[in-house]
């Protein structure tokens, strides 16, 4: 175990890019594994469609992105180390995870075959919530983070943190198509029967029971 750590270790600082977007996609689909066995209770009816989204997702934007911004975040210096610790989560906070709930939501939309209607209904639906939710887990494991993590493990820090909130953005992300999906069902019936209703006043067709 401690052998395979320090290779771990090792490839986080020769190979930083790919070690972390590999990284990424692997919590991103235990996450969503999580959710449907441990939450939604699956089973065999298990998507793997829906885990193959998000691992994807994980390996393939999620990951290069924040490598990228820790890499910039890590670059940035300041008067004192509390200045740093301050600076760095608010950034991180406060400019980085709004925009980031965003590509979040709209990406696994574009990535189920959908557009951008729907991809902004689903924004709307779950932005506020999960960008609540996010502050209340993120910012005391940022704080910790920039405070006593070493500058190449402050990826993988927030990797095993996002374990647990991977599994909440899953879930997330399904409660939100069905609710939207059944808001859609009830305003298709809605004016099916307002057509109905109409056509009976003017004589073209008996309303339907």
């Amino acid at each position: 175990m401690a052998s395979l750590l320090r290779a771990y270790n090792a490839l986080l600082q020769r190979r930083p890019l790919l070690t972390q977007s590999v990284t990424a996609g692997v919590l991103f689909g235990a996450g969503d594994v999580i959710a449907q066995q441990g939450i939604e209770r699956q089973g065999k009816n298990h998507d793997f469609a829906r885990t193959a989204r998000l691992t994807f997702y994980g390996g393939a934007l999620f990951g290069p992105l924040m490598t990228k911004w820790y890499q910039a975040l890590n670059r940035l210096t300041f008067a004192s180390p509390a200045r740093a610790v301050a600076a760095r989560v608010w950034l991180d906070q406060a400019l980085l995870t709004p925009a980031a709930v965003v590509f979040f939501f709209s990406s696994m939309t574009f990535l189920e075959g959908k557009g951008v209607g729907e991809a902004k209904k689903r924004v709307e639906t779950a932005y506020v919530p999960t960008l609540l939710r996010n502050w209340g887990v993120f910012v005391p494991a940022q704080i910790v983070n920039f405070a006593l993590v070493p500058t190449h493990m402050r990826f993988v820090f927030v990797g095993v943190v996002s374990l647990f909130w991977n599994t909440y953005l899953s879930y997330a992300n399904t409660q939100t198509q069905r609710a939207l999906l059944a808001q859609q069902v009830g305003v298709d019936a809605e004016e099916r029967a307002t057509a109905a209703l109409e056509k009976a006043e003017k004589g073209e067709a008996p309303v339907p029971v």
